[in-house]
C-alpha cells in the first residue's frame, strides 16, 4: 500500500481543495474534535498521509508528531510543519517508548490495516494512562462508499484495497484491547455526487449519533485505564 500512496501523494493533497474535499474535510473534523475530550500535550498522528490533521493538532497547541508508511506523503506533510517531526513508521512497531502519548488520532488509516487489532494494541502501548484515542475510518454500508467501490471496480482507487468497518466492529476492538469510555459517531449521509451542500452539512450536524450506522465515515473515541 506505501507505493501506492507514493504514487498518489500529490493528488490525494490537492483533492482537498476541491468543493467535495473541503465539505468532507470540515465535516469529518467538526466530528472528530467535538468527540475529543484531551486539548493538550503530546500527540501522535497515526497514518498522517500529508500532514492535514497533523496541521490542525499543531494550531491547538499540541506538541505533535506525524507517522505515516508513505515517504511522498511525508514529504508534503514537511512542507507544510517543516518544525514538526515526521517519521516512517509501521503501525503495528511504532518507535516509540511506552506511554510517549497523551493522545493518539489516526484518520483514514485502518483500512488499509490486514491486522487492526494489533495496531490498536500499539495504541494502546504508546499512550499514557488515562490517554485518549480517536480513530476515524469509512463506513462501507453508506451510499457514498457503494459508489466509491463500484468506480474502483473500473478504475484503480484506493479504495480498492480498503476494508471498511462498522462502528459496532470499531468499537470491540478498542473494547477488547482494554479501553474503556467507548462511543462512536457517524456523519456524512449522502453520496459525493449530493448537489446540496448545506442541506448535507445541517443533516449532518443534526443526526451524528442517531444515524451512525450509515454515515460515510465512522469515529470511534476510547481512553486508557488509568489504573494500568
Amino acid at each position: 500500500m506505501a507505493e501506492y500512496f507514493n504514487k498518489i501523494a500529490n493528488r490525494y493533497d490537492s483533492w482537498y481543495l476541491t468543493k467535495t474535499g473541503q465539505y468532507v474535510d470540515r465535516t469529518e473534523k467538526r466530528l472528530i474534535f467535538s468527540m475529543m475530550h484531551t486539548k493538550k500535550g503530546r500527540a501522535l498522528d497515526l497514518g498522517c498521509g500529508t500532514g492535514n490533521y497533523t496541521l490542525e493538532l499543531y494550531k491547538r497547541g499540541f506538541n505533535v508528531v506525524g507517522t505515516d508508511l508513505s515517504f511522498e506523503m511525508l514529504k508534503i506533510a514537511k512542507t507544510k510543519l517543516p518544525n514538526v517531526p515526521f517519521i516512517k513508521a509501521n503501525a503495528y512497531n511504532l518507535p516509540f517508548k511506552d506511554e510517549s502519548f497523551d493522545l493518539v488520532l489516526s484518520v483514514t488509516m485502518f483500512e488499509f490495516l490486514k491486522e487492526p487489532e494489533k495496531a490498536v494494541k500499539e495504541i494502546y502501548r504508546v499512550l499514557k494512562p488515562n490517554g485518549e484515542v480517536v480513530i476515524g475510518t469509512m463506513n462501507g454500508r453508506s451510499s457514498w462508499f457503494f459508489f466509491k467501490r463500484l468506480k474502483s471496480l473500473f478504475v484503480e482507487t484506493a479504495y480498492r484495497y480498503a476494508r471498511f468497518y462498522t462502528p459496532k466492529e470499531l468499537e470491540d476492538i478498542l473494547l477488547s484491547t482494554g479501553f474503556k469510555e467507548v462511543e462512536s459517531r457517524g456523519i456524512i449521509y449522502f453520496p459525493s455526487f449530493f448537489p446540496f451542500l448545506s442541506l448535507a452539512e445541517k443533516m449532518d450536524e443534526r443526526f451524528s449519533e442517531r444515524l451512525k450506522e450509515i454515515g460515510a465515515f465512522i469515529a470511534v473515541r476510547g481512553v486508557k485505564d488509568k489504573t494500568v
